[in-house]
């Protein structure tokens, strides 16, 4: 009698751990992570107004966070898939909060690139959609996974839809410090939910044979496989213009003319047609090639945009282009990490995925600091805008050569 990898997974009938509490709880985590660091642009002006820091500083701060919530999400995601994801979270939410909390206090420079930068970076590395979705990888059935993983980040974008216009209403009536103790205390909800979450730590008793496989050995396969090494380059693309248009949209559609008001529902729409997005995708993915997938994705973005920076912003067309942003918004995570486990399997699925998040991430940091960069000398974003639509071009063009197959690796054979 053989063993399957599905026959050493925790089993999901017994307890109260059932499939869909998993879902739940994973995507509620997905929503409240998501949500604070999406809606921080809109603490950009009153804090900019109150502590007289230019945008420059804060688009410092919040790139550091991008840098460094790709690169501690490798080394989360091995510890996770080392030691289970659950312990990964706690650590992660009580980083994010303490985060949040020391940047309502936060008066100089350095403080804020500290709080907004560095505790935040790194919390979101610990509990963000990134680990729910290796969590759901690990722990869901496969025929549960493709609907699962586009859930879990259109949670994520339904925390946008709900943080964005809920942050400005904080700030307009109770002012930004009131608004980011709020954000830090809902972030201590992430610690009890996290338990639904909880993998078994990796053992040779609990890993099929065929995902024994080392760290070194993970790694050096996958920076080796060429399709993997493309997915990864162009996932830097989503990362250059999702962090950019988060940050410096809001001020953005101000210096235009815009209300803070209508901007929040311009993040707040992007968050919500990213739900339809996402789980389209989810769908879609099971029906047509991944990598065609990603470049209509990539495509679709460069042109919106174009359509967006050369015609008069008005309310209509603010929020026309946060509905189609949100159409593609995270709708690249859900077939990007599913052709990770594809290719690779799930055992170092959290790993593999966080190295390519860095590629995301380090797209963040560059979109979000030349944003602030920009501006301040040129006091306009829109050299920012057209860099935003090459990549766009290129990563479409870049994802169609990746081959969808398991990596080909060499059978044991008897002696």
């Amino acid at each position: 009698m053989t063993t399957s990898a599905a026959d050493l997974r925790p089993s999901q009938g017994i307890g109260w751990r059932t499939p869909l509490v998993i879902i739940i709880c994973g995507c509620a985590i997905a929503l409240l992570s998501f949500g604070p660091r999406s809606s921080v642009g809109f603490f950009i002006q009153p804090m900019g107004r109150d502590l007289s820091l230019g945008r420059d500083v804060f688009g410092l701060a919040l790139a550091l966070q991008n840098l460094l919530w790709g690169l501690g999400q490798p080394v989360a995601g091995a510890i996770a898939d080392r030691f289970g994801v659950m312990r990964v979270m706690v650590v992660g939410a009580l980083l994010y909060a303490g985060g949040l909390l020391m940047m309502r206090y936060a008066t100089t420079p350095l403080s804020l690139d500290i709080s907004a930068g560095v505790l935040i970076g790194f919390g979101l590395s610990g509990c963000s959609f990134n680990l729910v979705l290796s969590a759901f990888s690990k722990l869901l059935p496969t025929e549960k996974r493709g609907i699962a993983l586009g859930a879990g980040t259109a949670a994520g974008s339904f925390g946008q839809f709900l943080f964005a216009p809920f942050g400005v209403a904080l700030i307009d009536n109770f002012g930004w410090q009131s608004a980011l103790i709020v954000f830090a205390g809902l972030m201590l909800l992430i610690l009890p939910l996290s338990l639904a979450l909880a993998t078994p730590p990796a053992t040779s008793a609990n890993v099929p044979v065929v995902e024994q496989q080392s760290f070194r050995t993970a790694l050096a396969e996958a920076f080796g496989h060429r399709s993997y090494v493309l997915l990864v380059l162009g996932f830097f693309t989503c990362g250059f213009q999702l962090a950019f248009i988060t940050v410096h949209l809001p001020a953005y559609l101000s210096d235009r003319g815009v209300t803070a008001q209508t901007g929040g529902w311009v993040i707040a729409a992007i968050g919500l047609f990213n739900i339809i997005g996402s789980l389209g995708v989810g769908w879609l993915q099971n029906l047509f090639p991944k990598r065609y997938i990603l470049s209509v994705i990539y495509l679709t973005r460069a042109l919106s945009i174009v359509a967006f920076i050369s015609f008069p912003i008005t309310t209509f067309s603010a929020i026309a282009f946060g509905a189609v942003t949100g159409l593609t918004w995270l709708s690249t995570v859900p077939p990007t990490s599913a052709l990770v486990a594809l290719m690779f399997g799930t055992r170092w699925f959290a790993t593999l995925y966080g190295f390519a998040f860095v590629s995301h991430q380090v797209g963040g940091f560059l979109g979000v600091w030349l944003g602030g960069i920009v501006f301040e000398q040129f006091g306009s974003y829109t050299p920012i805008w057209w860099l935003s639509v090459l990549f766009g071009v290129l990563s479409a063009l870049i994802n169609l050569p990746i081959v969808e197959a398991p990596v080909a690796r060499p059978v044991a054979q008897p002696a």
